[in-house]
C-alpha cells in the first residue's frame, strides 16, 4: 500500500468516526445513560472536591498564619529583651544593631524563614531600597510587598501581615507562596522595620498531595459508577433489545416468534405481556387472513359464476335490442335500458375480477416501451363523442418529443381512461378538460385537469376508496362502477408509480399519474406539479 493510499484510508476512517459516534449516540440508550451518569458523577465529585480542597486549604493557611505570628512574636520578644538588657552597656548604635540583627538572621536561616531589617525610620529613609538593609542570605528583599512597606513608614506603626510570594536570588530555586509579617523595633532613639517572611511550601505540598489523592479517588469513583451504570443499563436494555428484534421478526411475518421468559421481576412481566400481545396479534392476523381469503374467493367465485348467466342474458338482450324497432316505444326503451345496464354489469364484473387479482397478488405486468403522448391522444379520441354531448372540450398538452416509459400499455391506458372519464363526469358544461404529459430522464407524468365542483378538504385521500363518490346524488354520464380509481391506484403502484389527487371546492380537481421511465427505478420526483398553475395563481392572488 502506497503512502497516498494510507493517507486516504486514514482520512476516510477519521471522517467516518464522528458519524459512527453520532449514530451510536442516537440509537443506544445505554450509551446515553452511561455518559449522562458519568458526567453527573464527575460534576458532583468535582464540586465536592473543590469544596473540600477549599476548606482544607483555608485550615492549612490559618494554622500557618497562627504559627508564623507566634514565631514572629517570639523573635520580637527576644529582640526587645536583648535591647533592654544591653541598653546600659557601652557601645555605639551600629554595633548594637548588628549584635541584634545578626542572631535573628542566623536563626531565620536555621528555622527556614527569611528576615529583612531596614531603618532607621525617618521622614526620608527607612525603606528597603535605602542603604543599611540587612536580610537573610538568598532571600530577595523585593518579596516584601510595597503596600506593607508603606504601612511602616511612620514610627510606632501597629504590626501587620499579608500574603506574598517569596522570591530567591538563586535562579534554581523557584518562588513560593508565603506570609510576611511586619513590625518595628526601637533601638535607643531609632526605630527599625523588621519583616519576617514565612514560606508556605510545606502547606502547598500537603495541599498537592491531598489534591492528587482526591483526583485519584474521584477518577476511581467515576470509573466504578460508569461500569456500574453500564451493567445496570445493560441488564435493563438487553430485554428491550430482545423485544425489538422479536418485534421486527413478527413484523416480517414470523408470527411464531416469542421472547424467552425467565425470572419474576418487572422485565419478566414485560416479556410475558409482549408474548401475550404477540399471541393475540397472531390470532387476529390469522383470522383477518382467513376472512380476506374467504372474501377474495367469494368475489372471484361470484364474478366467475355470474359469467355464465350473464352470457345467456346478454344473448337474449342482444336479440331484444336488435328487434327494438318492431316494439312499441316503452318496450323499445326497456330493451335499450337492459342493454345499457348489461354493459355496465359486465364492466363491474371485470372490475371485480381485477380487484380480486390485486387482492390475491396475482397481478403481473407486461412491460414494453410506450409513448404516453400517443396513448393520451388515443384515449381522448375515444372519449371525444361523449365529451361533445356535454359540450366539454378535451385538450392534450404535450411536448414535441415522445414521452417514453417502460409500462404495461393495457393498464396505463386503463388508468388514463378512468381519469378522463372521471374528469368528463365532473367537469361543468362548456369547460375544458386538459391532459398534460411531460417526462425527464427518470420519470414520465400525466395530469388530467377539470374545472368542476372540485374536492373538499380530506377527499383527496377518499377518492381512491372503492365505491366512494364525491356526490352520490349526481348522475353519471359514463356509466362507471365506482372501482375505476381504486383499480387505477393499484395499477400505478404495480408499476412503482404514483397516482395523486388535488382539488379545491369550486376550483375543480387535478389527478397526476407519475411512472418511472425504466422498470424498477425508484421515483424521487414528478416532471409535472400536482397543483395546477391556474390554481396557484388564484391562491397567490387571494
Amino acid at each position: 500500500m502506497t503512502l497516498q493510499q494510507v493517507v486516504r484510508t486514514a482520512a476516510r476512517t477519521t471522517a467516518r468516526t464522528p458519524k459512527k459516534l453520532l449514530t451510536t449516540w442516537r440509537r443506544s440508550i445505554q450509551t446515553r445513560v452511561v455518559v449522562y451518569t458519568v458526567l453527573l458523577t464527575a460534576a458532583a465529585v468535582s464540586l465536592v472536591g473543590l469544596i473540600l480542597l477549599e476548606q482544607i486549604g483555608d485550615e492549612l493557611v490559618q494554622d500557618r498564619v497562627a504559627a508564623a505570628k507566634a514565631e514572629a512574636s517570639e523573635e520580637l520578644s527576644a529582640a526587645r529583651s536583648s535591647i533592654a538588657e544591653t541598653s546600659g552597656a557601652n557601645g555605639g548604635t551600629p554595633l548594637q544593631r548588628n549584635d541584634l540583627g545578626d542572631p535573628i538572621i542566623q536563626r531565620s536561616v536555621s528555622r527556614g524563614y527569611g528576615v529583612v531589617m531596614a531603618g532607621p525610620v525617618t521622614s526620608t529613609s527607612g525603606r528597603i531600597s535605602d542603604d543599611g538593609v540587612e536580610w537573610t542570605p538568598g532571600v530577595d528583599v523585593r518579596s516584601v510587598p510595597r503596600s506593607l512597606e508603606d504601612r511602616f513608614q511612620t514610627i510606632r506603626a501597629e504590626p501587620a501581615w499579608t500574603y506574598t510570594r517569596i522570591a530567591y536570588d538563586d535562579e534554581e530555586r523557584s518562588s513560593t507562596p508565603g506570609i510576611v509579617i511586619g513590625s518595628q523595633l526601637e533601638l535607643h532613639d531609632d526605630t527599625y522595620n523588621i519583616y519576617f517572611l514565612f514560606p508556605m511550601d510545606q502547606e502547598q505540598e500537603t495541599l498537592g498531595v491531598i489534591t492528587r489523592g482526591l483526583l485519584a479517588a474521584g477518577a476511581i469513583l467515576i470509573l466504578l459508577i460508569g461500569v456500574g451504570s453500564w451493567i445496570v443499563t445493560r441488564h435493563v436494555v438487553t430485554p428491550i433489545r430482545i423485544a425489538r428484534r422479536t418485534a421486527e421478526r413478527l413484523a416480517a411475518g414470523r408470527l411464531e416468534e416469542r421472547m424467552v421468559v425467565h425470572g419474576e421481576d418487572d422485565l419478566t412481566g414485560l416479556a410475558l405481556s409482549f408474548n401475550q400481545m404477540a399471541s393475540g396479534l397472531q390470532n387476529q392476523i390469522r383470522q383477518l387472513e382467513h376472512l380476506s381469503r374467504v372474501q377474495r374467493r367469494f368475489s372471484s367465485d361470484v364474478s366467475h359464476e355470474l359469467r355464465t348467466p350473464l352470457t345467456t342474458v346478454r344473448m337474449a338482450s342482444d336479440v331484444l335490442y336488435e328487434a327494438r324497432d318492431t316494439f312499441d316505444a316503452s318496450t323499445a326503451r326497456a330493451a335499450e335500458l337492459l342493454q345499457t345496464e348489461l354493459d355496465r354489469f359486465e364492466t363491474l364484473l371485470s372490475d371485480l375480477l381485477e380487484i380480486s387479482r390485486f387482492d390475491a397478488g396475482a397481478a403481473v405486468l407486461d412491460l414494453y416501451d410506450t409513448d404516453l403522448t400517443a396513448l393520451a391522444h388515443a384515449v381522448v379520441e375515444a372519449y371525444t363523442p361523449l365529451a361533445d354531448k356535454r359540450d366539454i372540450e378535451l385538450k392534450v398538452v404535450a411536448p414535441d418529443r415522445p414521452c417514453m416509459a417502460q409500462v404495461d400499455h393495457r393498464r396505463v391506458e386503463r388508468i388514463v381512461r378512468n381519469l378522463v372519464a372521471n374528469a368528463t363526469d365532473h367537469a361543468l358544461v362548456g369547460q375544458t378538460v386538459t391532459i398534460r404529459i411531460d417526462s425527464d430522464e427518470h420519470a414520465a407524468a400525466l395530469t388530467v385537469r377539470d374545472h368542476g365542483v372540485g374536492l373538499a378538504p380530506g377527499e383527496t385521500a377518499l377518492v381512491f376508496n372503492r365505491f366512494w363518490r364525491a356526490d352520490p346524488a349526481r348522475d353519471r354520464s359514463s356509466g362507471g362502477t365506482g372501482l375505476g380509481l381504486s383499480i387505477s391506484l393499484e395499477d400505478a403502484h404495480l408499476h412503482g408509480g404514483w397516482l395523486q389527487a388535488w382539488g379545491r371546492p369550486d376550483q375543480g380537481a387535478q389527478f397526476r399519474l407519475t411512472l418511472p421511465r425504466y422498470a424498477g427505478t425508484v421515483l424521487r420526483h414528478s416532471p409535472l406539479p400536482l397543483v395546477p398553475a391556474d390554481a396557484r395563481d388564484t391562491l397567490e392572488a387571494s
